[in-house]
């Protein structure tokens, strides 16, 4: 192997590693119970633990959890691929295929296309019987603001 891809490999694992420490330190994901991980170049997988303190009136998780975790999932794995601006979500479209309670919900996302502007990824999420309870596509768009300016992003300066 050449110097240059052991490097690439390795400013990629520093990229990946610093996305999961931004997901860790956003404010609104110290009201979930969830996790990032990059699995690698356009993918990522989050972990939920759904409770029913995010149930509507009829017993199951609402609408907005589905979208927050499909988003999230579909997002990282755009941002993987933009090493070096914050990508911003410009549409997100979501298909629930099935009700979630409490429990345990993986949302899978994975990059579809687009390196330069304008990127487009899809997600799932998975309840924890392996059912497919809900999909998602998004577009994303570079930002103007640069992942090392967040304060998440730059090592050492987690949670």
């Amino acid at each position: 192997m050449n110097d240059a891809g052991s490097h690439d490999r390795s400013s990629a694992e520093t990229h990946h590693r610093a996305l999961e420490r931004l997901y860790a330190s956003a404010p609104i994901n110290a009201k979930f119970d969830s996790k990032l991980e990059i699995l690698g170049e356009g993918r990522s997988r989050l972990v939920f633990t759904v409770g029913e303190d995010v149930y509507h009136a009829a017993g199951a998780a609402h609408g907005t959890i589905y979208f927050k975790m499909l988003d999230d999932a579909a997002f990282y794995a755009a941002n993987t691929l933009a090493t070096d601006r914050f990508l911003l979500t410009t549409s997100f479209n979501l298909h629930f295929t099935k009700p979630v309670r409490a429990g345990r919900v993986v949302a899978e996302g994975r990059w579809v296309s687009g390196r330069r502007r304008v990127f487009v990824a899809e997600s799932r999420l998975v309840d924890q019987e392996g059912d497919e309870i809900g999909r998602g596509t998004g577009t994303f768009m570079r930002s103007r603001i640069a992942l090392s300016s967040l304060p998440g992003y730059v090592e050492g300066s987690s949670e």
